[in-house]
């Protein structure tokens, strides 16, 4: 059994428990919104999507720095899937936005707004990140030119979502502060309850794919031992006439 797949069905089950959890308190518990209605409630799933894929994003950049720090090439698989599964959670968030501003705004997309037009940026930066890495065929390189672009990349996200903060003109609702923003008692806890279970749902992902990864190198590292670097069993070698 892989290291990564330990405590993986605990952790799975927390997660389903977590994310049920959260959809009985948006649709039993939360308020409707005064102004936006029933819509509103996706609020509860996309920002939760949009902080864990930037939050993804970054944590795939401080393990590439780990692979630059220590040559270990499982730091750039941990990077490299992390990465992946942020992707995943982006496409997500810009799903719901685009649904969210549709129903409150009229138009699947504002370019006028700070907040949807970075964090495409920072979606499409990333989604650079595969052709790039893939473009490379030398392995060494490889892991050494996606771990660059990872770190750089990661640390353009707290500078980007800082620089959107301080931008002065946007239609984007701030409901969300350091000291806690306007959200009324119930919808705060049911907003934290829907991060905690899509963080878990992150994690929870990044481990079974990286425990996958981890058996089909392991098995393709059995099969060379078996098979020797010629690709013929060592008994069928040895047999064979001189």
């Amino acid at each position: 059994m892989t290291t990564y797949g330990r405590g993986l069905r605990g952790l799975a089950l927390a997660t389903v428990a977590t994310i049920t959890v959260a959809f009985a308190l948006v649709f039993f518990y939360a308020p409707l919104d005064a102004d936006q209605g029933f819509i509103q409630k996706i609020f509860y799933l996309h920002v939760p999507l949009a902080i864990t894929a930037l939050c993804g994003f970054v944590f795939g950049g401080l393990l590439g720095a780990m692979h630059l720090r220590t040559g270990d090439r499982r730091w750039d698989i941990r990077s490299y899937v992390a990465i992946h599964m942020a992707l995943i959670f982006g496409i997500g968030t810009l799903i719901t936005g685009g649904i969210w501003a549709k129903a409150s705004w009229g138009h699947w997309w504002v370019w006028s707004d700070p907040t949807l037009t970075s964090f495409l940026i920072v979606l499409l930066l990333f989604c650079t990140y595969q052709p790039l890495r893939f473009s490379i065929e030398d392995s060494e390189r490889q892991a050494r030119y996606a771990s660059v672009f990872a770190v750089i990349a990661g640390a353009f996200v707290p500078l980007n979502f800082i620089a959107v903060r301080l931008a002065q003109a946007y239609v984007h609702p701030r409901v969300l502060t350091l000291t806690g923003g306007n959200l009324p008692g119930a919808m705060r806890l049911t907003f934290l309850v829907s991060l905690v279970g899509m963080a878990l749902l992150y994690v929870t992902l990044w481990k079974y794919e990286m425990a996958a990864k981890s058996t089909r190198m392991q098995v393709r590292a059995l099969r060379r031992a078996l098979l020797g670097d010629d690709g013929v069993a060592p008994l069928k070698r040895s047999a064979a006439p001189s």
